[in-house]
């Protein structure tokens, strides 16, 4: 397990929120090929982290839903996010991104 070992870019999450995010990355990594960037994605919006013994609580369900996360070794967005929200760190060779979508104004 890599866990401890991403390097943050940026952010502007709580440090548990971070925790969160690093540790459900490294846990893909370890579940998936490195080659499957949208497997690694995915298990990242819906993993459990391990200190939740157990309990259902996906990011989704745990901090909200509207969670988008890209993962790749080279890319680029622009994006607006909720604040509090976001994180983009390095782990091994790949980038990930991840972000709550803010909500669309009212008109």
């Amino acid at each position: 397990m890599l866990e401890g070992k991403a390097r943050v870019e940026d952010t502007d999450m709580p440090a548990r929120m971070q925790a969160a995010a690093t540790t459900a990355a490294s846990r893909a990594l370890d579940l998936f090929d490195v080659a499957d960037c949208r497997g690694i994605a995915g298990h990242i919006k819906t993993a459990r982290p391990l200190w939740l013994s157990g309990r259902s609580r996906e990011f989704d369900k745990r901090y909200g839903v509207g969670w988008q996360c890209v993962v790749g070794a080279n890319f680029g967005c622009f994006f607006t996010h909720t604040s509090g929200t976001f994180i983009y760190f390095s782990l091994e060779r790949l980038s990930f991104l991840l972000f709550k979508a803010a909500a669309a104004a009212s008109s």
